[in-house]
């Protein structure tokens, strides 16, 4: 059991009021919903859902060690609950808005071809993809949040990556510049290069 020193008012001078954490890390939480929907109106939804319960439960959110790390959970448990119920009805979107230029979460849209892909994959091993790169969790931090094993998130990681490999047409590589022709038609060889010339 760990101590906590309170304050003159008897409470935990770590605690932060849910208005505060709403204006400081609802941004972060809404680009996490983001990429799990792929809909700015789900996304949206998903968040106001989530918040709503993070109010309703706030004495106890508030003093865990990470206040934002527990809404995460609630944002990811929520996700994985509306995408089992389109799955169970027969009605997955594959759906995906695309990013208006103007919208200051266009950054999370890397690519339309990343987002199409990242949306294609199972909800399960789509979480652990945004987990470990949007937010840089460690495995045994998305374990601890999907209440799963390591193995299973790094088996579903690698799956993950490599369905999105073969999904998103990698970039071309640029061809070395061909020397320009001589006068007689021929090419010749290119001139190595050295360092420092």
């Amino acid at each position: 059991m760990r101590l906590v020193r309170l304050d003159r008012r008897g409470e935990d001078p770590r605690r932060i009021d849910f208005v505060e954490f709403v204006q400081q890390r609802s941004a972060a939480l809404f680009r996490t919903a983001y990429v799990l929907t792929g809909s700015q109106e789900s996304a949206e939804d998903l968040l106001q859902e989530a918040l709503e319960k993070a109010c309703r439960h706030w004495n106890r959110v508030a003093v865990a060690d990470s206040p934002e790390a527990y809404v995460r959970r609630i944002v990811v448990n929520l996700a994985n609950d509306r995408w089992r119920n389109l799955r169970r009805m027969g009605t997955r979107s594959h759906e995906v808005e695309r990013a208006d230029p103007r919208d200051p979460y266009r950054l999370v849209d890397l690519r339309d071809e990343l987002v199409q892909a990242l949306h294609a994959l199972p909800i399960g091993m789509r979480t652990v993809v945004v987990l470990h790169y949007l937010h840089d969790m460690e495995d045994r931090e998305i374990a601890e949040t999907l209440r799963i094993s390591a193995g299973s998130v790094r088996s579903q990681l690698a799956r993950g990556l490599a369905r999105l490999r073969t999904a998103v047409p990698q970039p071309e590589q640029p061809q070395p510049e061909q020397p320009p022709p001589t006068p007689d038609g021929r090419r010749t060889a290119p001139l190595p290069q050295f360092e420092g010339a």
